[in-house]
C-alpha cells in the first residue's frame, strides 16, 4: 500500500480536496460513522483509491481535519525582511483565517463530534482534532513567535504561553457559544474587526513599541 498522501493545499490533487470536502460533509451529517465506503460513494471513486491516498479509516480521519485545518494559513518567516509591520500582519492574517475556519459550520460539527468523545471508549476522531486542529495551529503559529522574540519585537519565556494567550485573545468566546447552538454570526467584516483587536491586545501585552527616539520600549506584560 502507498503511504498516505501528505496534506496540505499543495500538495492534494483537485480529485483529492473533492474527497476529502466530501468526507467532511459526511461528518456533518453523520459525525464520526461514516465509512470508507460511505465517502467512496458520496465522492464517487473506488475504495481503493481512498486507501491508496489515505491508507485506512484513521489515515482518511487525520487528512479530513488536516484538510479543514490547512484553510489557517501557515505564516511565511523572513529573518531577513521581518519587522512590526509583518509580524502583525501575519498575526492578524492568522487570527482572520482562524475565526473563519472555526465559525464554519464545518468546524463546528466536527468539534461537537470530537467532544462527543469526551469521557468514552471512542478517542479516535477527539484524538485527531486536537491533535491536527489546535496543537496544529500551534506548531504553525510558533516560528512567527519565536522570530518576534529573537528580533525583540516580542517579549515572553514560554512560547507555549505566548501561544495559549494569542488563542484566548482570538477565540475568546466564539467557540463554546458556537457549539452550545448560540445562532453568531459572524461577518467578514466583524472577524477582520475581531482579527485586529485580538492582534493589537497580543502585542500590547508582549510587545515592543518603537519610540519617537528610536528606542523600544517594552509593553507591560
Amino acid at each position: 500500500m502507498q503511504a498516505p498522501v501528505e496534506v496540505s493545499e499543495n500538495a492534494l490533487t483537485e480529485r483529492q480536496k473533492d474527497v476529502l470536502d466530501a468526507a467532511l460533509a459526511l461528518l456533518v451529517e453523520a459525525g464520526d460513522t461514516l465509512t470508507m465506503t460511505s465517502v467512496a460513494r458520496r465522492a464517487s471513486c473506488s475504495k481503493e483509491s481512498l486507501y491508496k491516498w489515505f491508507g485506512d479509516r484513521d489515515g482518511l480521519l487525520t487528512a479530513t481535519v488536516q484538510w479543514q485545518a490547512s484553510k489557517v494559513r501557515g505564516v511565511p518567516v523572513d529573518p531577513e525582511a521581518f519587522g512590526l509591520a509583518s509580524l502583525t500582519a501575519g498575526l492578524q492574517r492568522f487570527a482572520s483565517d482562524w475565526l473563519h475556519v472555526l465559525s464554519g459550520t464545518i468546524s463546528v460539527a466536527l468539534n461537537r463530534v470530537a467532544v462527543g468523545h469526551a469521557g468514552s471508549d471512542k478517542h479516535d476522531l477527539g484524538a485527531i482534532v486536537l491533535e491536527n486542529g489546535p496543537f496544529a495551529m500551534a506548531r504553525r503559529l510558533k516560528p512567527l513567535l519565536r522570530l518576534g522574540r529573537d528580533t525583540g519585537l516580542l517579549h515572553f519565556q514560554e512560547t507555549d504561553e505566548a501561544f495559549r494567550t494569542f488563542f484566548g485573545l482570538v477565540v475568546r468566546d466564539v467557540q463554546i457559544r458556537l457549539l452550545l447552538g448560540d445562532r453568531l454570526e459572524l461577518t467578514d467584516a466583524a472577524i477582520e474587526r475581531d482579527a485586529l483587536r485580538a492582534t493589537q491586545q497580543f502585542l500590547a501585552l508582549y510587545g515592543a513599541h518603537t519610540a519617537g527616539d528610536g528606542h523600544q520600549i517594552p509593553a507591560s506584560a
